[in-house]
């Protein structure tokens, strides 16, 4: 995230009615629209390409001890890949 001098985008009279509250100090000023986490990166592809691998692997017969070692998680967050990942009935 890159900063950006209110003096350079912002009308004098905010600038002053938001000193009356905070002078001197940042501020984080949220965007009007709310991105969904991972939504600019491919972090949450990588997730969901993962979790679908840990659930093939073990549709195949990996036990979920094996796949906590091979993917570095614990054996709960496996079973909790394979509950919320794993199709329906």
């Amino acid at each position: 995230m890159s900063y950006v001098r209110a003096e350079e985008i912002l009308p004098e009279e905010l600038i002053r009615a938001i000193q009356r509250y905070v002078s001197g100090c940042s501020i984080y000023i949220p965007s009007l629209e709310k991105k969904r986490w991972g939504s600019q990166t491919r972090t949450r592809q990588f997730y969901r390409d993962r979790n679908a691998e840990i659930v093939r692997q073990h549709q195949r017969g990996a036990s979920v001890r094996f796949l906590a070692e091979m993917y570095a998680l614990s054996e709960k967050s496996i079973q909790r890949i394979l509950r919320e990942t794993a199709p329906g009935p």
